[in-house]
């Protein structure tokens, strides 16, 4: 099978990107490095959890795993995942575009 240089291209835009992406659009919506921003969407994504759970977030729930990544950063297993997920995302859509 032939791969064009700019499907690999696309492939590795993809994995560098993915990675960088996810910490950035958590930090943008509130999740930040010394918490949950006020007034935030993900303050207001907390209060709700919180209060759907009785009072308290739940462990492993969307919010708890939100500002775990905005306090510490992806893992380096969670990482390469995103990083394989984009790469084929992104070059799969270049070859059908391509």
């Amino acid at each position: 099978m032939f791969v064009s240089v700019s499907w690999a291209a696309a492939a590795v835009i993809g994995g560098v990107a993915a990675p960088l992406a996810v910490p950035a659009v958590l930090g943008a919506v509130g999740f930040t490095s010394v918490g949950i921003a006020a007034g935030s969407y993900a303050a207001g994504w907390m209060s709700a959890a919180a209060i759907a759970n009785g009072g308290g977030v739940a462990a492993g729930s969307l919010v708890a795993i939100g500002q775990s990544v905005g306090m510490a950063g992806l893992s380096t297993g969670v990482t390469a995942a995103l990083g394989g997920a984009g790469a084929a995302a992104s070059g799969a859509v270049a070859a059908i575009l391509i």
